[in-house]
């Protein structure tokens, strides 16, 4: 008879062989592959995609502000996300601007239309005369990291009009410029960024890295990089290793930092990574992680097609996290757009055009009758931010 510290031993020695032999005999497990059949949606029909659009540029032209931002505290539901005043609305409205400049811009429509010219002229406005400004609200909240990275994408659309002067090019990046210094700013002290500091409230915050955060400002940054904006390597590397250290060997991803101890919790498996895998696993490729392959991403892609509706469940419920996997709302346009920028990265012709297809077959039918998509009641910012990561993930599928 075995004493229970040496059984303990024994057993965990088994337990150690069985898991190393699993890997060995399904090596597809190590680079994402886990047999997700295809989907079997139907494409839409022709000339379906190009008609949403149209409506979703006429609903964000009818919703834009007098001022030419989108979004405001206006419309509260007694669920509210906390959120500081004034300086979590500027936040807010910042980053949901940005977007829908960026979804204007991407469109291509004000080319064809003077109301959608206009509507777009005064949000550029809006973004340059107000980005600048945007800062942390208070000790533990920094919305303000969404602003500064969906700022900078909506300014690299800005710099890529063909219509655009040198010095108004000149003016663009020197405002991608502030936003990347804010960036460094509101770093994390472990890398990346999150959007709470329930740590220490630190002058440079001590909030733990966040997975998707880090995605968003690392696309962000990439483009900016791209038309000739000097990116620190530093900041990059930093928010580059803190997503690393959360990545699962199955390319899902914890949701912070600070559950990368709890990989098995619901939020942390494929089921609650679904609207952060895609995000997470184009920001590394971008930023060359040689890991991430284009296995991987159409991998990724069919387990968002085939598992679609744990995500949905989560759409338009007023609780974060309330869901199964504990899957918040917001992260359903979010995943999508991210799906959308993998799918545009799949060298092989005849597959983009199939993920396309399922991407657009899963969106076109949430629209809602008014032009919007939206996903997470969220005061007044929740249609103009659905709407433009809807917009942007269509353009991508036509």
């Amino acid at each position: 008879m075995i004493n229970s510290r040496s059984g303990i031993g024994l057993i965990t020695s088994k337990v150690v062989l069985f898991l190393t032999l699993f890997l060995v005999t399904h090596p597809q497990l190590m680079t994402g592959d886990t047999g997700i059949q295809k989907a079997s949606r139907q494409p839409p029909p022709k000339g379906a995609i190009e008609s949403s659009i149209r409506k979703g540029i006429d609903f964000l032209i009818s919703n834009q502000n007098k001022d030419g931002s989108w979004g405001s505290a206006r419309n509260t539901k007694g669920l509210n996300i906390y959120a500081p005043v004034p300086g979590a609305h500027h936040a807010f409205r910042a980053a949901v601007t940005a977007m829908c400049v960026n979804a204007l811009i991407e469109t291509n429509a004000a080319n064809q239309d003077p109301k959608v010219k206009t509507a777009l002229e005064k949000g550029e406005k809006w973004i340059l005369e107000n980005l600048g400004s945007v800062r942390r609200a208070n000790h533990d909240a920094l919305y303000n990291v969404w602003g500064h990275s969906y700022g900078i994408a909506a300014l690299v659309a800005m710099h890529n009009k063909k219509e655009a002067s040198d010095e108004r090019k000149k003016l663009i990046k020197d405002s991608i410029r502030h936003q990347i210094k804010m960036l460094q700013k509101y770093e994390s002290v472990d890398g990346g960024w999150g959007y709470y500091d329930f740590r220490y409230q630190a002058k440079q915050p001590s909030s733990s890295s966040i997975s998707f955060t880090n995605s968003t400002a690392l696309v962000a940054l990439k483009r900016a990089e791209q038309i000739g904006v000097d990116v620190p390597d530093r900041l990059v590397k930093r928010a580059f290793d803190a997503t690393k250290r959360q990545q699962k060997p199955d390319f899902s991803y914890a949701y912070g930092e600070y559950l990368k101890l709890r990989p098995m919790r619901g939020i942390n498996l494929p089921g609650g990574s679904l609207g952060r895998s895609q995000a997470c696993n184009i920001a590394l490729k971008l930023w060359g992680d040689e890991k991430v392959t284009e296995k991987v991403l159409d991998t990724w892609l069919d387990k968002l097609w085939a598992r679609n509706g744990w995500l949905s469940i989560g759409r338009k419920r007023p609780i974060p996290h309330e869901s199964w996997f504990q899957v918040a709302g917001y992260f359903y346009y979010y995943g999508h757009y991210y799906a959308s920028l993998c799918i545009e990265n799949l060298s092989d012709t005849k597959n983009a055009e199939y993920h396309k297809g399922q991407l657009a077959a899963i969106i076109l039918p949430l629209q809602e009758k008014e032009g919007s998509w939206w996903d997470y009641p969220f005061y007044s910012y929740h249609r103009p931010y659905g709407t433009a990561f809807a917009l942007m993930t269509l353009v991508r599928c036509l």
